[in-house]
């Protein structure tokens, strides 16, 4: 079972009635416009842990969202936000990360499938639709692989191929750079929540600053006064390794059956950066799931893809369709 804390934002999540697919207009919206405020937070079991998770409300089958490496379940509040409705959304801090159990370990991107699957079917979830961003689209793949009666379309989001390594580079030279740049941003205190936004605000990563960015990042830190982020180094220490294993990445590729969506942002973590998923890319993952639908949004970098308001609302719009075709494909 899972457990909702009692507030007044939950209270709306829980009591509002479920709207009927005949209440929405053609292009999925309703004609009395739902607006939710705020989502409901609680905990639900995973595979041994217990995972911290945030669930807003809306019509019919709700989508799951996977974040990334050091991320928490709030990098979603903008897609959330911007389905308005119109689909519900339960977004997990994957284990080691948020306000989830953070145990020594396992780790790797099959327990965080296991852990996604249980907390699934603790929800009373069947096929749904799985979105994944960064490492999340890595644990989708793998959910899929694993679990397939409990996805029935993934949505990867810069994310879930082996990333490309040009040329003369040292992939243990470079992924132990990666690590510890890492390790240092999670061992560094903040006097307080504010003294943290304001230092990523001098940062170059979120050239689109809003309100959903200011969610993400007071989330992503814990305490009063210091505040530190919250994601064990062990959980980046043991995941961030897996995302260059590519015969492993190929092979769950290569085991999709459903309909599949690639969002690409233009730019990679910054705007000076070349993308993650470039072009060249983009036939290497069609060959592992030749039905992928391939979409790159100008103007975005690896995290205002998802925290970007135009962003959001192309990600949620295209949520929201392949929800109708996947409905529109059942048998009658």
């Amino acid at each position: 079972m899972y457990k909702l804390r009692s507030s007044v934002g939950i209270t709306l999540a829980l009591n509002m009635p479920s709207l009927k697919e005949d209440e929405l207009t053609p292009a999925g919206q309703n004609t009395n416009a739902l607006r939710v405020t705020r989502e409901a937070r609680g905990r639900v079991a995973g595979d041994g842990v217990e995972l911290a998770f945030g669930f807003w409300p809306g019509s019919g089958k709700p989508v799951v969202a996977l974040h990334g490496l050091t991320a928490s379940y709030v990098n979603f509040i903008g897609v959330a936000e911007c389905l308005a409705g119109r689909l519900p959304l339960f977004a997990p801090d994957l284990r080691g990360r948020g306000d989830s159990d953070k145990p020594e370990g396992p780790y790797g991107m099959a327990q965080h499938a296991r852990d996604v699957a249980v907390a699934m079917r603790a929800m009373g979830l069947g096929p749904s639709i799985v979105v994944g961003h960064s490492m999340g689209a890595f644990i989708a793949a793998a959910l899929a692989a694993q679990n397939p009666e409990l996805v029935a379309g993934l949505v990867l989001i810069d994310g879930g191929y082996a990333l490309a390594v040009p040329l003369g580079i040292d992939l243990n030279q470079g992924l132990n750079a990666a690590v510890a740049e890492r390790i240092a941003q999670l061992r560094r205190t903040y006097p307080s929540r504010d003294d943290y936004r304001r230092f990523w605000r001098t940062q170059p990563h979120f050239v689109e600053w809003n309100r959903w960015v200011e969610a993400f990042l007071d989330y992503e830190v814990g305490g009063e006064s210091p505040v530190q982020p919250k994601a064990s180094e062990a959980a980046v220490r043991a995941d961030l390794g897996e995302a260059f294993q590519r015969d492993a990445i190929v092979e769950r590729l290569r085991s999709i059956r459903v309909p599949t969506i690639l969002l690409r942002a233009e730019r990679g973590f910054t705007q000076d950066q070349p993308p993650l998923f470039p072009d060249v890319l983009v036939e290497q993952i069609r060959a592992c799931v030749p039905q992928v639908e391939d979409h790159k949004f100008r103007g975005t970098t690896h995290y205002t893809i998802v925290l970007g308001e135009s962003a959001a609302t192309k990600v949620a719009d295209l949520i929201c369709e392949l929800a109708t075709r996947l409905r529109a494909s059942k048998p009658a």
